[in-house]
C-alpha cells in the first residue's frame, strides 16, 4: 500500500514478481497436493487444453476426455482420487514437451 502524502490519496500497489497465468498457477497447486483436488478444476484444465468432454451414460459417474489420440477417463468425485490426479498431471507434462 502506498500513501500519497501531498494529495492524501492511498494506493493499492502490488509487488508481483511472479507472473503466472491462472491455469499454471491450478497446476502448481495440483502439484502440491494432489490428494484434494475438485473434478471441476481438473475439467476446466482439460477443456483448456482442447480436451472434448465426453459425459457418462446409464449411472455412471466416469467422464471421458479426448484429444487426438490422447484419453483420459475421470470420476466425478470430491475430491478426486490421487491416483487419476497423477495420471491427469503425466498427461499435461506430456502435452508440454
Amino acid at each position: 500500500m502506498f500513501v500519497d502524502t501531498i494529495y492524501g490519496s492511498i494506493y493499492n500497489v502490488s509487488r508481483r514478481t511472479n507472473h503466472l497465468s491462472k491455469r499454471d498457477k491450478l497446476l502448481t497447486k495440483i502439484r502440491n497436493n494432489p490428494t484434494n483436488v475438485k473434478f471441476e478444476t481438473l475439467q476446466t484444465i482439460l477443456l483448456h487444453y482442447g480436451f472434448s468432454e465426453r459425459k457418462p451414460k446409464g449411472g455412471s459417474s466416469h467422464y471421458t476426455f479426448i484429444l487426438a489420440d490422447l484419453i483420459i477417463t475421470i470420476p466425478k468425485h470430491k475430491p478426486v482420487n490421487k491416483i487419476y490426479v497423477k495420471q491427469f498431471l503425466k498427461l499435461i507434462d506430456n502435452l508440454e514437451k
